[in-house]
């Protein structure tokens, strides 16, 4: 259609077109024209729909644009046009938002407008179509020139539309630059007329908008211009970070994204992670086996408790409590299951949000905290390659720093630390030129590669040798260290200055700090700027508590604090090194989501190991934990905290609550009816506006410091409000005014006018041993003190503050380590962690009774009570693996003579346990074995370690009586790599479970020998008998092997001890066995007369 040029504007209340005359500088070109034209905020060409007619968002002015910038417009905008104001309607396709209007009729835009469709209906139906939506009078001025236009299916021409005007007049616009509304009519001949009178006439004019005034449909309104610049800036800010991040880096700028509604340039607007559920095909069976393994449960118990055994009453109840605590610890740890989930991150979009190109990283900072103590447990070349895998990471250097405790105050550990930040100028640049995986030498360079199959080139392949040679020389000089600190000298270590080592005295030393790199001028061999690594060794005097691991943690918070003060803390153990160089930005994901981010405590990443057999005899990997249970767990508010792997939030960390979100007033209880509300609501109204309020109370206790200061530095509070300010700050954070104002920047940062010397000066001052006095680090601040699992407290008391954690498992595993393959440093281990657990059930903090008000929730509560719980398990656990040596010994049993019904309840009992494993399997990515391992190393933990985690911590916590805290040896040794796993350590812990598998393999010798004695039928009691004790020797079975060793053999000391310990079991029972009657043997009377 000939507009001339002019404005092609519509309505969709009144179902017709527009045309606006305009000047040829400002003027839109008509919709027709807009085919191939450019979107006038994005750049990008305006579609062309289904019908083949252009886009048209605003049906007013028909200003051009895009469907991905309407969408966006409404969606996270103005929800208007930029040039007319007037709010976009929805059209068909486009999601609902608030505030758009409900459409009673069909919700179709495509044949709105489509004259042709009407030629069906003749021209007496076109005309009285026209007339009452129009008001246009029937016939016209036969002087008036005429435009015919057909109404021809074959026509692809589109019709003429009739013109209107404004009835107020603009002062500024010509009358030959008005609209004018031209009456037509229809003709016979399947065509109308529209007839245009002259201008000078006066015909009836009638205003779109009578209340809008014309200037504002781009009459010298620009300011939607500023707009569409700015907008236009922007995303082509973020389309050119996406042709250098794209995947063939051509850069090609007319490619379209698959899916319209996700534009290329809008994708640095989307969420930066994203939840998968488990499908319901394999959730919904978990689920209802688990329902139905409790009703199982239910008939269990009942069958049990109404048929005892009367002759062996002590038997059948002693088994039944070990039943019904096993049942309880069952419960605590399947419910926490039921909302497991996975997560999806979007590495792409972090970079278009936070990287674009020609400006430096919105990135946050991070710093990353290294933990050691004793540097011949911990291998000094282990924490080297640690080291050197941080100072590589994909991450911009300006923005990691890392940090290095060193808590045995080793001068191994200084040198080798020094030897690393030299390799690292090398090493880093390698990494970075390359992009290899891992970025850890020993491990990288452990793999084999074959370059002839994967085609590397020759430049690399060079570079490579000669980086493994730099290595190779690098170890030798590290091994060089170790071999010289075997033997101390008597007057102690000296540095090379001929300064006495401040460390010689290990439990009493001052604090240092030395940076090795981050200072200025210290580049890698290419001029590049590498991360901070800075060395810490923290105050130690006599009679002070230094916390272990938890106080070294709180000293390098305050440290980092005070030397980088990032909002985002790394920590991870000497021996776990970044296998995934894209780790932090995988955690950076969830923690800047501007959605969901600010509510993260923490993002935990799963342990993955090396160096582990294939059979994984000891379960070192723990697969069932961390891919089945910490799943359940961040569906709920989040996984434990594991000790290492973990991504903190500063903010969470200083003891303050998670911010709390308003919920919108729609989301009210309108599935209810209003009669339910009345009655039942107000009541939990209350209960909720209370809860709220205790939490607001609460949540203001927390930031009322951040509050404080703020009212301070307005001027707004006098001397009296900043002293008692100061005061309860000092009484959080400590004595140190740089530490206290950099808890106050909860996106981090430095004071601009502090110089380095003056920062190192109170980074001394903060790590001294003193400064946690009359604070309340180790309470509600920082690692929390009072068990050796510190790890599971922290976590637990962020939960209670109303913050969630994430879990998050990419593909490549993020980090990884090494575990000990040996049976008694496994055994040990697992000693510590249950020793924790029973300090935390013996604390103030016991989740049992702790937290309750706070943010928790109730099956997240579970899995910590599960967690606090378990090593209480050893004593029924001990007591039932011995039932069955003694029914064997007895000829009782724990049940009475089994009938079907009895049968059928066993059988089912059996065959849930089997299903929920096996559905637990499924949805987890679990292999078979390594649920098996799984579940015989925790019978093998729970007679062991558990039992004397339980004594130790009793006798810690009632008694006073500490206990050691053992490092766990991490080296490897020779024999193919395995040599720990055959060696044999002796240690207290291996009596136990010894002494169970000689008395039931005693038993199972002793039943079967009165069966084949006592004949035919005795063998049918003793299948139950045996079952049960071939149960305990088949999960013990690995202990066994590991007793054995390579030699085939059991060591003499424990097969000594344990025959020892079952003979004084075996005689004790003999004198006071219970199925004995006091008053003698019952002698039958056989009918003969002996006198």
């Amino acid at each position: 259609m000939a507009t001339g040029g002019r404005l092609v504007a519509g309505s969709h209340n009144r179902n017709e077109f527009v045309l606006i005359n305009a000047d040829e500088i400002g003027r839109i070109k008509s919709v027709r024209e807009l085919s191939g034209q450019i979107c006038q905020i994005c750049g990008d060409h305006v579609e062309i729909t289904v019908d083949g007619e252009p886009f048209v968002a605003c049906n007013e002015c028909a200003f051009p644009v895009c469907r991905p910038c309407y969408e966006y417009e409404r969606r996270e905008g103005n929800q208007a046009c930029p040039q007319c104001k007037t709010r976009y309607k929805r059209i068909k396709g486009s999601p609902r938002v608030e505030g758009d209007e409900e459409e009673d009729d069909i919700d179709d835009l495509e044949h709105e407008f489509d004259f042709r469709n009407l030629e069906v209906l003749g021209p007496q139906a076109v005309g009285n179509f026209l007339s009452p939506h129009h008001n246009i009078p029937h016939g016209g001025s036969p002087n008036s020139s005429e435009i015919h236009v057909h109404l021809d299916n074959n026509s692809s021409c589109p019709p003429e539309i009739p013109l209107l005007a404004y009835d107020e007049e603009d002062v500024e616009i010509s009358s030959s630059q008005r609209a004018l509304f031209i009456p037509f009519m229809g003709k016979g001949n399947g065509s109308y007329t529209p007839s245009f009178t002259d201008h000078t006439l006066s015909p009836q004019p009638r205003s779109m908008v009578p209340e809008k005034d014309i200037s504002v449909y781009g009459y010298g309104s620009v300011a939607w211009k500023e707009r569409m610049e700015e907008w236009r800036r922007r995303q082509s800010d973020k389309l050119e970070v996406l042709k250098n991040h794209g995947g063939n880096g051509c850069g090609d700028s007319e490619g379209q994204p698959d899916d319209a509604d996700m534009p290329m340039m809008d994708e640095g607007r989307q969420p930066l992670s994203r939840k998968l559920p488990i499908s319901s095909s394999k959730i919904s069976p978990y689920r209802l086996i688990i329902i139905l393994r409790l009703v199982i449960l239910g008939f269990f118990f009942h069958y049990r408790l109404l048929h005892p055994v009367n002759r062996a009453f002590g038997l059948w109840l002693t088994s039944v409590i070990c039943e019904i605590w096993f049942a309880v610890s069952w419960i605590l740890d399947q419910f926490p299951k039921w909302y497991p989930i996975e997560r999806e991150t979007y590495l792409d979009r972090l970079s278009l949000r936070y990287e674009k190109e020609g400006k430096p990283s919105e990135l946050a900072d991070i710093d990353i905290f290294v933990s050691t103590v004793d540097p011949m447990k911990e291998p000094p070349l282990i924490t080297a390659n640690t080291v050197l895998s941080i100072l590589a990471v994909d991450y911009p250097v300006e923005k990691v720093a890392c940090y290095v405790s060193d808590d045995g105050a080793a001068m191994l550990t200084f040198e080798a630390l020094s030897e690393t930040s030299e390799f690292a100028k090398k090493w880093v640049p390698f990494c970075k030129k390359f992009n290899i995986e891992p970025r850890a030498p020993e491990w990288y360079f452990s793999q084999k590669i074959d370059y002839l199959k994967h085609k590397v080139h020759p430049a690399f392949v060079k570079e490579r040798r000669e980086m493994k040679r730099e290595y190779e020389e690098f170890k030798v000089r590290i091994n060089a260290l170790v071999a010289k600190a075997q033997k101390v000298p008597e007057e102690g270590w000296t540095m090379p200055d001929g300064t006495p080592w401040p460390g010689n005295n290990v439990r009493d030393h001052p604090g240092m700090i030395q940076v090795f790199l981050g200072r200025d001028g210290v580049c890698d061999v290419e001029g590049n700027e590498l991360p901070h690594l800075v060395y810490v060794s923290r105050e130690k005097r006599p009679g002070f508590d230094h916390h272990k691991k938890a106080g070294a943690m709180n000293a390098l918070v305050r440290v980092s604090a005070v030397i980088s003060n990032a909002p985002y803390l790394l920590n991870v153990d000497c021996d776990h090194y970044v296998n995934n160089s894209k780790a932090i930005r995988e955690a950076m994901c969830f923690m800047m989501d501007p959605n969901s981010g600010k509510k993260v405590c923490y993002v935990q990443f799963p342990q993955r190991f090396d160096g582990i057999d294939r059979h994984d005899r000891y379960s070192n990997r723990n697969v069932v934990f961390f891919d089945i249970n910490m799943k359940g767990l961040d569906g709920l508010q989040g996984p434990i905290y594991v000790g290492t792997g973990c991504v903190f939030r500063r903010q969470a960390l200083y003891g303050y609550d998670a911010p709390v979100r308003k919920k919108t007033p729609g989301k009210t209880c309108n599935c209810w009816p209003k009669w339910f509300c009345i009655c039942c609501g107000s009541r939990r109204i209350k209960k909720g506006k209370s809860k709220d309020r205790r939490r607001k109370i609460k949540h203001r206790e927390g930031s009322k410091q951040i509050h404080a200061l703020e009212t301070i530095e307005e001027g707004n509070e006098g001397i009296n409000s900043e002293t008692s300010t100061h005061v309860k700050l000092e009484k959080k954070f400590g004595r140190s005014p740089v530490f206290v104002a950099s808890t106050l920047l909860e996106n981090g940062g430095l004071p601009r006018d502090a110089s380095s010397a003056a920062l190192l000066k109170e980074a001394i001052q903060v790590i001294s041993c003193g400064y946690e006095d009359k604070t309340e680090w180790g309470k509600e601040v920082g690692w929390i003190y009072g068990s050796v699992t510190e790890d599971i407290l922290t976590g637990f008391k962020m939960h209670c503050h109303g913050w969630r954690s994430v879990y998050c498992m990419p593909k490549r595993p993020a980090f990884k380590g090494s575990a000990p393959i040996n049976l008694s440093d496994r055994l040990h281990q697992v000693l510590r962690w249950a020793l924790g657990s029973v300090e935390i059930f013996l604390s103030k903090h016991c989740p049992i009774w702790y937290g309750y008000g706070g943010g928790l929730k109730w099956l997240e509560r579970f899995s910590y009570i599960n967690s606090v719980v378990y090593p209480w398990t050893s004593i029924p656990l001990i007591v039932y693996c011995t039932l069955p040596a003694i029914c064997l010994l007895t000829g009782e049993f724990i049940v009475p003579e089994i009938s079907n019904y009895a049968s059928i309840v066993f059988l089912a009992l059996f065959m849930s346990i089997a299903a929920t494993g096996i559905l637990e399997m499924q949805w987890g990515g679990v292999g078979i074995d390594d649920w098996w391992r799984n579940e015989q190393f925790w019978v093998i933990g729970g007679v062991s370690s558990h039992f004397f985690a339980l004594f130790q911590g009793l006798l810690k916590v009632l008694a006073g009586v500490d206990t050691n805290f053992t490092v766990t040896s991490k080296g490897g040794g020779d024999d193919g790599g395995f040599y720990e796993l055959y060696a044999f350590k002796w240690t207290s812990l291996l009596i136990p479970p010894t002494t169970l598998l000689i008395i039931n393999i005693v038993g199972v010798v002793v039943g079967v020998s009165n069966a084949i004695n006592n004949g035919y039928d005795s063998w049918g009691p003793l299948f139950g008998r045996l079952f049960f004790a071939l149960w305990v020797i088949v999960h013990l079975y690995p202990f066994l092997k590991g007793l054995l060793g390579k030699q085939d053999r059991m060591p003499t000391i424990v097969l000594v001890w344990s025959i020892l310990l079952a003979s004084i079991l075996t005689l004790l029972w003999a004198r006071i066995n219970p199925f004995v009657s006091r008053e003698g043997p019952v002698l039958e009377i056989c009918g003969l007369k002996c006198d």
